[in-house]
């Protein structure tokens, strides 16, 4: 039987590329190479020529090792559409609507899960700092809109924290929004399957050591974070919890995989959606191959499961 040709994309152009090179990496020497014949290809040197292989039919499958802008956002994802290729992880509206957070809230409040009250504020419009402290309140989290791995994210305790922060954002993207700040626990869930037909892995509970939140620290050093799972909830939160993120996963039109991101109040027993990311981080430690891991399957089988949707 020939070896499936699968292009892995890494690297590409967005603030980032070097998690993507890391996650591209991994799951390079993770693939069988009895099963895939593998070729890299980073957007940012290589686009040319994966254009023209796939033209040349030299490439059956892409796998976008790749997050944030023109990676993760649907701008790839439109061109392989175009291209007549399938791919690994969400189709290009899916991956357009998750990697906005205002787009994915509107949605995620549609589907009747709970959300944090928010701003919006764009670089070249006035926007009154003193009115939005009034409406939500300090502290606050302010994100770029199309930004992920916690890149530009800043949390606000008083206004001279906001100023620093809103310019911060600013620097990332030419929009933010500002979110109420949620004290709570940190529970991500995993959801694979194809669109529609989402099923959730264990619950995660993060709990950042070396910063006061799940900031890019914490996420990417050496023991940045204690990462528990199966989380340690009761029953009836980790299966309301995986229901809001299959909700969230089917009602975005994810498929493969995706990872739900959720604030959980414990003494008020609320959930907060945070966002969806439709091309999670990728390396064997992190947190949607540790559920996987935890629900069976190894790293290897993991990879394998989430090809063998496009095939």
């Amino acid at each position: 039987m020939p070896k499936l040709k699968l292009a892995l994309l890494l690297g590409g152009i967005s603030g980032e590329r070097e998690v993507s090179l890391n996650t591209g990496s991994v799951i390079y020497d993770a693939l069988d190479k009895s099963k895939y014949a593998v070729t890299k290809y980073d957007p940012k040197t290589d686009l040319k020529k994966l254009i023209d292989d796939i033209g040349d039919k030299k490439i059956d499958l892409v796998f976008p090792a790749l997050h944030g802008p023109f990676g993760e956002d649907g701008r790839l994802q439109g061109m392989l559409d175009m291209l007549n290729v399938p791919y690994v992880f969400s189709g290009c509206l899916a991956s357009a609507l998750a990697m906005h957070k205002v787009k994915t809230k509107i949605i995620a409040e549609a589907a009747m899960i709970n959300t944090c009250s928010y701003a919006v504020i764009n670089k070249n419009e006035k926007f009154n700092l003193d009115i939005i402290n009034q409406e939500i309140g300090l502290p606050l989290v302010v994100k770029p809109i199309e930004l992920g791995s916690s890149v530009g994210i800043s949390i606000a305790k008083d206004n001279k924290e906001f100023k620093e922060a809103i310019k911060l954002g600013f620097k990332h993207d030419k929009s933010l929004m500002l979110e109420q700040f949620i004290q709570g626990r940190e529970l991500t869930v995993a959801v694979m399957g194809k669109e529609g037909g989402g099923q959730a892995l264990p619950v995660i509970e993060i709990k950042p050591k070396i910063s006061k939140w799940f900031d890019y620290k914490a996420k990417y050093e050496a023991g940045g974070s204690e990462e528990i799972c199966p989380a340690k909830i009761p029953d009836k939160v980790r299966i309301e919890i995986q229901d809001q993120a299959v909700r969230a996963f089917n009602a975005i039109d994810c498929k493969d995989l995706a990872r739900a991101d959720f604030i959980w109040t414990e003494k008020e027993n609320k959930f907060y959606f945070l966002e969806i990311n439709t091309i999670p981080g990728m390396t064997a430690t992190s947190l949607a191959p540790q559920a996987a891991k935890a629900a069976g399957m190894e790293f290897g089988e993991f990879l394998d499961r989430l090809i063998g949707y496009n095939v």
